[in-house]
């Protein structure tokens, strides 16, 4: 194969195609990008055997082939030569590849193109229609909550239900939960439940503008996206999902009006003062105002703020991690958040006071006892 490019396209499409290139892997293959040089264009395609990214690469073509190069030396020497330079890379029979430049020649030994895996076979696929705007919206609001425990993969997801005319983004690690609706949705091919990776989640946030269109299928196995010249596969978790709407209380008879910025500021100020292992933090419920508190006896360190708020219900104290917390106020929208609790020890659920247009919003986080 032999083909001419920019500086700029390689190092832009080596960019996105390293996002699937695992750091560390037993398949050193894996550890290359395809180079798939035909008559009509060149593809580049990348995998980690969960995830592959194919992309399209502008460059003019002398000779078609196949070769898979080290990805990771072709973008260190990409990134360090000067813009506008033209970059031609060729390679032989015997895979050795030359990439010529104006500075200078460099010769590095590919892999052959057989050995790279195959582009995963998407059998009986069916669209989903959603615009990027709403598909990042859903991603924000539920990826933090994503669980990292490999033991339990249902949770290592977001789980999307493809209503009729509703859909709903579910995600939990077992301390925190959050279901997202959207009310706008209208159903194309696809109706059902799938689980999502997080990785391939993230990935698709990264890209996601309101300028460019996203478009979804869903195999068998897998799920496709394209978005402007680039496709993405993952693999869908083949597991169940916890039954959420039975963890969701419905009986907390407590509620905590306040407003959502002023709680987050006086917790990630507070905080600070918490334990480091445990980031234990207490808040004190009253009709007459929210006292927000932390000690740490190892570094005889404490920290009390107080802030204002509506609270009906007889005086409750309850503990919280702090980080979750945190997560869980900073991914909330709306200036006015309403907090239903009903002991020290059970569920709270945080939900915005407006909630916006064809959106419904629930957060659930578990406490946690409090040292004495």
């Amino acid at each position: 194969m032999k083909l001419s490019t920019s500086k700029t396209e390689l190092q832009t499409a080596l960019q996105k195609i390293s996002k699937a290139t695992p750091t560390r892997s037993t398949l050193p293959i894996l550890s290359s990008v395809l180079f798939e040089v035909k008559e009509e264009g060149v593809l580049l395609r990348s995998t980690d055997l969960e995830i592959t990214i194919i992309t399209t690469l502008p460059a003019s073509i002398e000779t078609t082939g196949s070769s898979a190069l080290p990805l990771q030396t072709l973008l260190n020497i990409t990134n360090e030569l000067p813009e506008k330079t033209r970059i031609v890379i060729s390679s032989d029979p015997d895979n050795k590849v030359k990439i010529k430049t104006d500075l200078g020649v460099y010769d590095i030994m590919a892999k052959p193109a057989e050995e790279f895996p195959n582009t995963p076979e998407v059998d009986n696929r069916k669209s989903i229609g959603i615009s990027s705007d709403s598909l990042n919206d859903l991603i924000k609001k539920t990826l933090f909550a994503v669980s990292k425990d490999e033991l339990k993969p249902a949770l290592t997801g977001v789980l999307f239900r493809f209503g009729e005319e509703e859909l709903t983004a579910v995600s939990t690690d077992g301390h925190r939960l959050v279901r997202y609706t959207k009310n706008d949705y209208k159903a194309t091919e696809f109706k059902g439940d799938i689980i999502i990776p997080r990785k391939f989640l993230n990935l698709l946030s990264a890209v996601l503008n309101p300028e460019t269109e996203i478009q979804l299928w869903v195999g068998e196995n897998h799920m496709t996206a394209t978005h402007s010249d680039d496709t993405y596969f993952t693999r869908i978790i083949d597991e169940r999902f916890p039954d959420f709407d039975s963890v969701i209380p419905k009986d907390n008879d407590k509620e905590l009006l306040v407003k959502r910025e002023e709680l987050l500021s006086a917790v990630k100020r507070v905080s600070i003062f918490s334990n480091r292992s445990t980031q234990q933090i207490a808040l004190r419920l009253t009709p007459e105002k929210i006292e927000i508190t932390t000690e740490d006896p190892e570094k005889a360190s404490k920290a009390k703020e107080e802030i204002g708020g509506v609270f009906s219900g007889d005086e409750l104290t309850i503990g919280y991690n702090a980080t979750y917390l945190k997560d869980v106020l900073s991914k909330a929208t709306g200036d006015e958040l309403t907090i239903k609790l009903k002991t020290a020890i059970s569920a709270a659920l945080f939900i915005p006071k407006e909630q916006k247009e064809n959106t419904s919003l629930t957060m659930l986080l578990m406490p946690i006892r409090l040292n004495n």
